[in-house]
């Protein structure tokens, strides 16, 4: 372990402030057009892969009782959001009144502007809902409805993390599952999930669905702001930009959930029970720039395991303890989007983490979706 003073303060929270350099790229693309558009996927995929492979693997762990430490660390994620409000708003409003851009260059700055709001606003979200102050789990639903995906927060908060690796589960990809068909299904699936959830918390407390404390009203008139400004700024255009950019951004969401966990299960114990989250039933990744770049999100082991941890505390593990990934989620992702190249890499992984942690078990087809008994 390493020690605390190496873990704590502005010098170990600089390298986690990689994402921002996003914002200038967008906004100069946004500026500029034409071939300044591909700074983006080229920082966000290729770039930061190739710095991956230079200054490889980081297996050290901090100490995880440090969070007193972390005050740099917070402001990583605390100040994101103003940052992605000028990013969408002002490069919106820049790309709107050039006189020289094409329809082309618009559509693909939108698409630019998803991977940035997906691949850092969504991360960024991802770890403030998880926070116990209010101002931060406000602030990521700041993030979320930015996409339009509000409802991520109550399903990933009291659904995903609680039946993980389980057929009650819409986000655990399964085995020998695609995301053409993964993608769908998870998009309907995680509403009603969310929606049914909320709904039978304000049951127990004897409220109606429409209660102004569903925060499926917040989630909507946030999303709804968002549209409408998009609109003023732009007119139809701008609504499409912001529009398509969030369906980027979902689509990076959820193809991250789909390598997260995909193919992997939690044991049946009878009765509609499960045994409970273990670091093996999270896909890890201790690669350095991307973890960087993702705040420790590759480390999802950990957070599953732990999921109150800060993401600097996060630990990684060897690989006797957690199912390691390849690479880095930047190419894992574009892997899972060609689903034979993405089957050929993966399913020999999935079946050698069946054959390490559960040797016991000969017939996985038990496993597939929906045929274990859940409890409702």
């Amino acid at each position: 372990m390493t020690s605390l003073a190496k873990n704590s303060g502005l010098p170990s929270a600089l390298p986690f402030w990689a994402a921002f350099i996003n914002a200038p790229l967008f906004l100069l693309a946004a500026y500029k057009g034409g071939w300044f558009i591909a700074l983006i996927p080229l920082y966000g995929v290729y770039l930061s892969s190739a710095l991956d492979r230079v200054l490889g693997r980081n297996t050290d762990n901090p100490d995880p009782l440090a969070e007193h430490t972390l005050n740099w660390h917070r402001l990583v994620t605390i100040l994101w959001w103003p940052v992605q409000w000028v990013v969408v708003f002002g490069g919106l409003l820049i790309a709107a009144r050039s006189p020289d851009i094409s329809t082309a260059e618009f559509v693909l700055l939108a698409m630019a502007c998803g991977t940035i709001t997906g691949g850092t606003g969504i991360v960024f979200a991802h770890e403030l809902m998880h926070q116990k102050p209010a101002g931060e789990r406000m602030l990521g639903d700041a993030l979320m409805t930015m996409v339009l995906y509000g409802h991520f927060r109550s399903e990933h908060l009291l659904v995903h993390h609680r039946y993980v690796g389980t057929p009650r589960d819409a986000v655990t990809a399964r085995y020998n599952e695609g995301m053409p068909r993964f993608f769908p299904r998870v998009l309907v699936q995680s509403f009603v999930s969310a929606w049914r959830t909320e709904a039978a918390r304000l049951a127990q407390r004897n409220r109606p669905v429409w209660h102004p404390s569903n925060p499926f009203w917040r989630y909507a008139l946030w999303s709804l702001g968002y549209v409408l400004l998009a609109a003023l700024l732009a007119g139809w255009a701008g609504v499409g930009f912001f529009v398509f950019q969030a369906f980027i951004a979902i689509l990076f969401l959820e193809t991250v959930d789909y390598v997260e966990h995909y193919g992997l299960t939690r044991k049946h114990l009878g009765d509609g029970k499960y045994e409970h989250v273990k670091p093996h039933h999270s896909w890890n990744a201790d690669h350095r720039f991307t973890n960087y770049l993702l705040i420790n999100l590759q480390r999802h082991s950990d957070h599953h395991y732990k999921p109150a941890r800060r993401f600097p505390l996060l630990q990684t593990y060897k690989p006797e303890d957690a199912p390691l990934l390849p690479y880095g989620y930047p190419l894992m992702v574009a892997m899972a989007l060609v689903p034979p190249l993405w089957f050929r890499v993966m399913n020999p992984r999935v079946r050698a983490w069946r054959r390490q942690y559960y040797p016991e078990i000969e017939d996985w087809s038990a496993y597939k979706a929906g045929t274990n008994p859940m409890p409702r």
